[in-house]
């Protein structure tokens, strides 16, 4: 591996705004702001819009929205149980 080409991998903030939710990993981004975090060390933060604990998915709150009805329009053009010849 050559030296003096990856970037640095240190311990980085992650700071979730929209759940109000940090947590410390390694990672490569670099941010211009620090945090303390509760071991008593400063770390650099970077601000994330989304993340495990705010995302639809993770948390559960994950909705489908089918306006047409996909099993209607899939009937309609193959056709349905109801089909001739079934």
């Amino acid at each position: 591996m050559q030296q003096d080409k990856h970037p640095d991998y240190r311990p980085v903030v992650f700071r979730d705004r929209a759940a109000g939710y940090a947590f410390l990993t390694r990672s490569t981004a670099t941010s211009g702001e620090t945090i303390e975090w509760d071991d008593g060390e400063t770390y650099p933060v970077v601000d994330v819009e989304i993340s495990s604990e705010s995302h639809p998915f993770f948390t559960g709150k994950a909705r489908t929205v089918d306006s047409e009805g996909r099993v209607a329009r899939f009937e309609r053009r193959y056709g349905g149980a109801d089909a001739e010849g079934t």
